[in-house]
């Protein structure tokens, strides 16, 4: 919006007056403007927010936009000045048309808070389009008598500007025949005439063309211009004539649409007018409401308007007239027959019935599965149709009527293998080139129990600690069945036996669905090493069948049983300690007693060592204990200052985790050199028999000991000679990934998962002990050995 000021006496009033206005346009969001039509991208319209009484800060936090339904693309704002240019192309004819007023309505939307205005932007018209006439040529048809004066209407141009820019005027081309009369209609259009003033004499001139020009009045001025074409009539006095009165037609179906039939010729002896022909079709036979043929009216060519189907009519019969354009006018007659071919232009069709399914898949070999009908709409080998199946295994087709087919079962069906076949049928013509279609059968194979459940493997090996919680989870079976629904359900049971004297059931139980396999009771290693049994799978197929898996369950050891020490027969001593004399004279390294230990666990929790419990006081024992033999000797020469009595406490312990320990309690006299006594025969008889019995009751674990032990040393010493050969390397062992099995006084251990075990020396006392180990197979990434042998030196 543009302002003009200029001071003077009522400058104030004036000003006062336009800055109210201003106000009161802002306040009731109403803004004008106006854009010529055609302006370039980016023409200025208006500051829109300096006349809305925005702030340019706050076009974006309040979220200025610009809405016009339908036209949103044409008029766009610049949020960085608050300008409205023009964003495409405006065409006030093709916003508004004939329409005196033309403007695009914007909604100017703000939010925080909200505020709408509405801004009308008027499109002025520019003199952007010429005068148009509909034709680029106008006929007229005058007769050559035709009196003087006579008036002949023509068709004006149109311009599709408004206002000025759309007044038109006309002028004619330079004849001798005809002048131009404007002819003002009520409302306010005019057209134009020509007026004859001149008599016309066709044989003289047969044709005039005279230019009519249109001009606008616009600036600058534009024109437009059409050819009056004026034809000279003849005296009709001459019917048409055909060169013969019936034509004969052969077409094929289905030739494309606007194929020529024939081409008319009909000839008339006047002139101009008076042998000017129109053709036309009066009957079609047989009748029908689809329109088949068309005529071009002037040239007399006969086309297909449609489509020619031989299954529909085969022959029609067409009949034409020929008129010409004299006054009055006058008719020639012709018929024409078109005989339709047959083309191969129906595809077979393939209708499937009484389908049989699912088949089973011990159905029999010549089932019939389902019934299947094939057709063509064609003639002659256009419609013999021929079916084929595939894949055609294990089916195949067979004709039992002209275009009647089964499709039959023709060898055995394994549902595991396949359980679902999708057949193709295909129909084929005899046509050349040959038709097909296609149907697909899918035919479901039923299920029958003919699979047993099967495990993985025949044998499981289940590895158990001891001491388990009752009802702890062990195991889980699980067999596949290759059949399908109620035949591949599959539930579990345990086959019961006796172990022992107790049901198998006592022991352990299985789920019947999901084929876990359950501990009820704790498990004792000392009392059973290895459970042994069966579980059946069984389908609920109908007859069920089933198959049997084995689970070895071997109970790994838990150190849960402490050291228990072993009385020494014939020994004496208060409160069961060991008692024995010892005389002063002895040495250093004799063996003066020696504490027996058994441990009911086996491996790593059944390997004891010996540990000689601190005196008193502090005090320094001359003795010690070795610590795998349990053997106490002196460490010195007694002397005087010895006690006579000495009172040692052992601590045996196992190797398990946590340690169960016990402790022993040996009691030492000190006596003069030749005054301990000997034993009496009697005494000693006591122990010979005692430990007679002993090694009766424990010969054959003894020999068993000793014979794997031998073997076990023997390869041992066989394999340090083969290592020992070789050049030292690092450390007294020697290299290599092997893990050592050393023992010495300080009771090392190590287990290597390669199972190769080696024996080594190390420096320390004098007395080493051997203890040779044979590992049982690991539990949850953790290994077990169980002592074998135990060897002293």
């Amino acid at each position: 919006m543009v302002f003009s000021w200029r001071g003077g006496p009522g400058a104030p009033s004036l000003l006062l007056s336009l800055l109210l206005l201003t106000v009161w346009e802002a306040g009731s969001g109403q803004v004008h403007y106006s854009v010529p039509e055609e302006a370039k991208h980016g023409t200025f319209v208006g500051r829109i927010a300096q006349d809305l009484g925005l702030e340019l800060a706050e076009l974006v936090p309040r979220l200025f936009r610009v809405a016009s339904k339908g036209h949103g693309d044409l008029l766009e704002v610049n949020l960085q000045n608050g300008i409205l240019f023009v964003n495409s192309r405006i065409d006030r004819e093709e916003l508004c048309g004939r329409s005196l007023e033309c403007s695009i309505h914007l909604e100017v939307i703000v939010d925080r808070p909200l505020q709408v205005f509405h801004v009308e932007v008027e499109v002025k018209d520019i003199n952007d389009n010429p005068p148009v006439f509909r034709e680029e040529e106008q006929k007229v048809l005058i007769s050559e008598s035709a009196p003087l004066d006579s008036h002949f209407p023509l068709e004006g141009a149109s311009d599709a500007d408004i206002g000025v820019n759309s007044l038109l005027t006309y002028r004619l081309g330079l004849n001798e025949y005809f002048t131009l009369k404007i002819i003002t209609k009520n409302d306010k259009s005019i057209l134009p005439e020509l007026v004859l003033r001149k008599s016309l004499d066709r044989e003289e001139t047969p044709e005039l063309n005279i230019l009519l020009t249109s001009q606008d009045g616009g600036k600058p001025e534009l024109t437009g211009s059409v050819q009056i074409k004026i034809s000279i009539l003849d005296v009709n006095d001459n019917a048409p004539e055909f060169d013969k009165p019936g034509y004969k037609v052969v077409l094929f179906e289905n030739v494309p649409n606007g194929t020529r039939v024939i081409q008319l010729n009909a000839s008339d002896l006047d002139e101009g007018v008076n042998r000017e022909i129109s053709y036309g079709i009066r009957l079609i036979l047989p009748v029908s409401e689809k329109c088949v043929f068309s005529i071009n009216s002037e040239t007399g060519e006969i086309r297909i308007y449609g489509k020619l189907d031989f299954e529909e009519n085969n022959e029609y019969e067409i009949q034409v007239n020929a008129i010409d354009k004299g006054i009055p006018s006058m008719a020639g007659h012709c018929t024409i027959l078109v005989e339709v071919l047959d083309l191969n232009d129906n595809t077979p069709e393939v209708m499937i019935t009484s389908l049989s399914l699912p088949l089973r898949e011990d159905a029999q070999v010549g089932t019939v599965i389902a019934l299947i009908r094939v057709s063509d709409r064609d003639s002659g080998a256009n419609g013999q149709v021929t079916c084929t199946l595939s894949p055609h295994v294990p089916f195949k087709l067979v004709s039992t009527f002209k275009n009647y087919y089964s499709l039959v079962l023709e060898s055995t069906l394994d549902r595991e293998s396949v359980a679902n076949y999708v057949l193709v049928v295909t129909a084929r013509d005899g046509g050349s080139p040959s038709l097909s279609a296609t149907a697909s059968v899918s035919v479901e194979v039923a299920d029958v129990n003919d699979n047993a459940p099967a495990f993985a493997q025949p044998e499981y090996t289940v590895f158990v600690k001891e001491n388990n919680p009752p009802g702890c989870h062990i195991f889980t079976v699980s067999a596949r069945d290759a059949d399908a629904q109620e035949n591949a359900l599959v539930s579990y049971s345990l086959v019961e036996r006796r172990v022992g004297e107790r049901a198998l059931s006592s022991y352990v139980s299985v789920h019947a669905e999901s084929g876990k396999v359950y501990a009820l009771q704790p498990l004792d290693h000392e009392e059973l090493e290895l459970l042994q049994f069966q579980v059946s799978a069984r389908d609920a197929g109908v007859p069920p069948l089933g198959s049997n898996v084995t689970l070895q369950v071997f109970v790994l050891d838990e150190n849960d049983n402490a050291p228990a020490l072993l009385p020494r027969p014939g020994a004496g001593g208060a409160s069961g300690a060991l008692s024995e004399l010892v005389s002063r004279s002895v040495g250093a390294g004799h063996v003066v007693a020696k504490v027996r230990a058994v441990d009911a666990d086996s491996g790593y929790n059944a390997w004891l060592s010996y540990e000689l419990q601190p005196a008193a006081g502090g005090a320094r024992s001359p003795f010690r204990v070795a610590l795998y033999t349990g053997e106490i000797s002196t460490t010195r020469t007694l002397d005087e200052a010895d006690s006579a009595r000495q009172r040692l406490l052992v601590l045996v312990k196992d190797h398990g985790e946590p340690a169960l320990t016990a402790t022993a309690t040996v009691l030492l006299s000190l006596v003069e050199s030749g005054q301990a006594p000997k034993a009496s025969s009697r005494v000693l008889a006591g122990a010979a028999g005692a430990e007679a019995a002993l090694v009766d009751v424990n010969v054959y674990l003894i020999v068993a000991i000793c014979a794997v032990s031998s073997l076990l040393v023997l390869t041992l010493l066989l394999y340090t000679a083969l290592r020992c050969s070789a050049p030292p390397t690092e450390g007294a062992c020697g290299p290599g990934k092997p893990t050592l099995v050393c023992s010495s006084a300080v009771g090392s251990w190590s287990y290597s998962q390669q199972r190769r075990q080696r024996v080594c020396s190390g420096e320390g006392p004098p007395k080493t002990d051997l203890m040779a180990f044979s590992p049982c197979l690991p539990q949850s990434g953790e290994d077990c050995l169980n002592p074998s042998s135990e060897v002293s030196h």
